[in-house]
């Protein structure tokens, strides 16, 4: 069966740390490009960061930038979110999805994991 499983979440305080992890099961990563999304309560389904095939390129959404860091390990099959100064508006459940193609639309995704619960709050 083919499938991303998503870990990590959880609570953390505000300006806490959470890393996210994706890993793949059936299915070798290196051939897709994997990107995070969110739905945070009440919110549509937003796009958090992308990487592609090789690990070398990357984009986020404006409110990553510089606190989030997407990355790869094609060697374990997974992939990461590593998540600095969160704040109460990134309480969200986080999702990984991953697309054959080169797009990190989410529209384009050929497969989504279940999401991680990650809550800000004190």
């Amino acid at each position: 069966q083919l499938q991303l499983v998503e870990s990590g979440g959880g609570l953390v305080q505000p300006g806490g740390s959470l890393r996210l992890s994706c890993a793949g099961s059936g299915f070798t990563l290196d051939y897709y490009v994997i990107a995070w999304f969110r739905q945070g309560p009440g919110k549509e389904r937003e796009e958090v960061s992308c990487i592609n095939r090789s690990g070398r390129s990357t984009n986020y959404a404006d409110f990553a930038k510089g606190r989030f860091t997407i990355s790869r390990d094609n060697a374990k099959n997974t992939a990461y979110l590593q998540m600095n100064s969160l704040k109460p508006e990134d309480t969200a459940v986080y999702y990984c999805a991953a697309n054959h193609g080169s797009s990190c639309s989410d529209y384009a995704m050929d497969y989504w994991g279940k999401g991680t619960l990650v809550t800000v709050s004190s």
